[in-house]
């Protein structure tokens, strides 16, 4: 395979931008918007939202196992990355924009049917982008620097939806101090990134497009597609001891981080009581602790190999993610009047928390493959596609469940829609906290147990990779 170029990995990606942007737009702002701004009910958008992430996390596998097979001139993975484009980012605009008048079914029902159609686009470029990620190189370590370009561009698409949502789109004004409850921020929010989105898929494809007939030519598959070949490709993936450990531990931290990404606009707002800018700082200072994460987790992964990586990263982030909510709630956090201290814990605490989080987003691309190969080692096919829809349906049935818990325990512990800051009873703000800080924190536990069980090595690989190589010049 030909040396792979600065501009290739640039432009593939690129392609995770659109990812990011929508990512950010559902885990921060669409929840908000719907229950606080809109007023439809906690249990219902979190209800909402969850169907839309288990729709996505089903057909994440059967996307998967079409493209691990089709056969085109423009091989398994573009065909699919170019047809999502237009549809993705026309259900994206229209998610934001519910027609007036709609009371709580109308609101559910459009929330989703929209989420379920933007995620279903999304995937269908998403899954192909990444299998073709696993395709590129087969070098151990050049594999983890492909996901670090792939997160870093995945980081800065949720940075600029970010910072562009709450500093410009969503800015304060006389009649909405607090800018993120401005119903009219949004349908010019979502008219940007709808487009920019469209632009960024095409891109990616378009630059990778030279790389097709370097790719490795279609599995031969025995029967038409349909639901039980799908079924019987994930069984045989889940043989894999490894890919069982990693496949469960990524469920458990999707959970934690379903239910963190939820209900962090509403922690922010309510708990800690900070203005947009402030939040904006913040949420700045956690994106920049990614970016400098993922440098720093992907050389340590050369040292320590792959599983210390992801456990390491693991840990500080369920620490530094807990901590300042505990502290706040045993009344040994500064107050607000101490403004340095108070903002400036949270900030590198959230700076800390993001940086130990880098290290799962790069290590479980890349182990995924490292699994492929061994799959292909044990089985003779070589199925990039089931694998990386595999676990994309890990994580998002897992994080459609925590979006879920998260709607449903804001109803129990009675948190009122459209509140307004500072108004809200002290005990009900409390439980907001305990959900947010020690909850999600046993569940990244939970996620470390699993993660221990992964046994594929370094040397494994190697091993594996010169195993394979024979028999294809065998083969001819």
């Amino acid at each position: 395979m030909p040396r792979l170029h600065l501009y290739t990995k640039l432009a593939y990606g690129i392609g995770q931008l659109g990812e990011g942007f929508k990512n950010s737009s559902f885990e921060t702002f669409l929840f908000f918007y719907y229950n606080q701004v809109l007023g439809l009910s906690g249990t219902l958008a979190g209800l909402a939202t969850a169907i839309a992430l288990i729709f996505d996390a089903v057909i994440d596998p059967m996307i998967g196992s079409l493209s691990d097979a089709h056969k085109s001139k423009w091989g398994r993975r573009h065909p699919f990355m170019y047809a999502a484009a237009v549809p993705f980012g026309l259900t994206f605009y229209f998610l934001f924009v519910p027609p007036e008048g709609l009371g709580q079914t109308g609101l559910f029902v459009w929330l989703t049917v929209l989420a379920v159609a933007v995620r279903a686009t999304m995937a269908a470029y998403l899954v192909p982008h990444n299998a073709l990620g696993a395709e590129l190189t087969a070098d151990y370590h050049e594999r983890t620097g492909i996901v670090g370009y792939r997160t870093v561009f995945g980081v800065l698409g949720g940075l600029v939806t970010f910072t562009l949502g709450l500093g410009y789109f969503m800015r304060a004004t006389p009649e909405f101090p607090t800018g993120q409850l401005n119903p009219a921020a949004y349908p010019k929010y979502a008219l940007f990134f709808a487009a920019a989105s469209v632009i960024v898929v095409l891109v990616s494809a378009l630059g990778t497009h030279s790389r097709i007939r370097h790719l490795l030519e279609p599995l031969h598959v025995h029967g038409a597609f349909n639901m039980r070949r799908v079924l019987h490709e994930l069984r045989d993936a889940l043989a894999s001891p490894s890919f069982r450990a990693l496949f469960v531990g990524v469920l458990v931290f999707f959970v934690m981080r379903g239910v963190q990404m939820e209900l962090g606009l509403h922690v922010s707002t309510h708990f800690w009581e900070l203005s947009t800018q402030q939040i904006l700082v913040v949420g700045v200072l956690g994106v920049a602790g990614l970016v400098v994460g993922v440098p720093f987790w992907t050389l340590a992964s050369r040292r320590l190999d792959k599983k210390p990586t992801f456990l390491a990263g693991t840990l500080v982030f369920a620490i530094f993610a807990m901590l300042p909510l505990l502290l706040k709630l045993v009344g040994f956090w500064p107050g607000k009047e101490h403004s340095l201290l108070y903002l400036g814990g949270l900030s590198v605490c959230g700076f800390l928390a993001a940086f130990g989080g880098a290290a799962g987003l790069i290590s479980a691309g890349s182990m995924m493959a490292d699994l492929v190969d061994e799959h292909e080692f044990d089985t003779g096919r070589r199925q990039e596609g089931i694998f990386f829809g595999a676990i994309a349906f890990s994580g998002k049935a897992s994080s459609g469940l925590g979006h879920l818990i998260a709607g449903v325990a804001i109803d129990l512990i009675a948190f009122p829609e459209k509140a307004v800051p500072g108004q809200v009873a002290p005990e009900i703000v409390s439980h907001l906290g305990i959900l947010y800080g020690p909850g999600i924190f046993l569940l990244g536990l939970v996620a470390f147990v699993f993660l221990i069980r992964y046994s594929l090595t370094a040397a494994r690989v190697v091993e594996i990779q010169k195993e394979l190589a024979s028999r294809r010049a065998a083969a001819g």
